[in-house]
């Protein structure tokens, strides 16, 4: 199994910057793709952000271009989303997801992490 931890939600105002990370443990050597997904009240989950296992292909959704950034440093098993120019539509709840042995997109979501709250003021 995999687990997924989740840090660096918090509340920022409209236009400021946040850095999520997760953390990876148990069988890490199964990760393959990872990405973010966010969910806001009401509404369905969906996808955010996802990097291949070398980090070298990338996939963002169309609402996030040009101001998310994914990264992931396989060494430390984490994950990370640079958050810039957030929007009041950006507040979410943020899950990290993993998929095993899957390195291709979209990602299926294996393993998810309980999530952290993202909420920007306007």
């Amino acid at each position: 199994q995999v687990q997924l931890v989740e840090s660096g939600g918090g509340l920022v105002q409209a236009g400021g910057s946040l850095r999520l990370s997760c953390a990876a443990s148990g069988r890490t050597f199964s990760i393959y793709a990872m990405g973010w997904f966010r969910q806001a009240p009401g509404k369905e989950r969906e996808f955010v952000a996802a990097i291949s296992r070398s980090g070298g292909i990338t996939s963002y959704a169309d609402s996030v271009k040009g101001r998310f950034t994914i990264s992931r440093a396989n060494a430390k098993n984490t994950l990370s989303l640079q958050m810039n120019s957030l929007k009041p539509e950006d507040t979410a709840v943020y899950y990290c997801a993993a998929d095993a042995y899957k390195d291709r997109l979209p990602m299926t979501g294996d393993y998810w992490g309980q999530g952290t709250q993202v909420t920007v003021s306007s």
